[in-house]
């Protein structure tokens, strides 16, 4: 059954990145992939209330594992992040590829860490 669960919040979060990035590109355009910079956030966000909701609130096991393991898992996405900021290095834009790298690293920290204090004001 966790095999299941896993994979159903997996397709749906793989869904959920393809179409983001899509519509976030198409209407943000330039060279910083906004994209799968927003995915990475919004994943880091709601994973950071995933573990905060379990950790102060008892969330069950199967939520955890639907919406944090599959959902969040395949919604973020170290491997594109890694190939776009490897595709700006090689193309000459370093400095894109810095700013993509520290915009990916502290907003994700920062979207988890808000996300695990969220939950101990909804829940705590």
């Amino acid at each position: 059954m966790t095999v299941i669960l896993v994979a159903l919040g997996g397709a749906a979060g793989a869904l959920l990145r393809y179409y983001t990035d899509r519509v976030v590109q198409g209407r943000r355009g330039g060279v910083l992939p906004w994209g799968t910079l927003i995915v990475n956030v919004l994943g880091s966000l709601v994973l950071g209330v995933l573990v905060g909701a379990a950790t102060v609130a008892g969330l069950p096991e199967s939520v955890l594992l639907v919406a944090g393991v599959g959902l969040c898992g395949a919604l973020t996405t170290y491997s594109t992040f890694g190939y776009e900021t490897l595709r700006l290095t090689e193309s000459g834009a370093r400095l894109y590829a810095g700013v993509n790298v520290l915009l990916n690293l502290v907003l994700g920290l920062g979207a988890a860490g808000l996300g695990l204090a969220l939950s101990a004001c909804l829940w705590g």
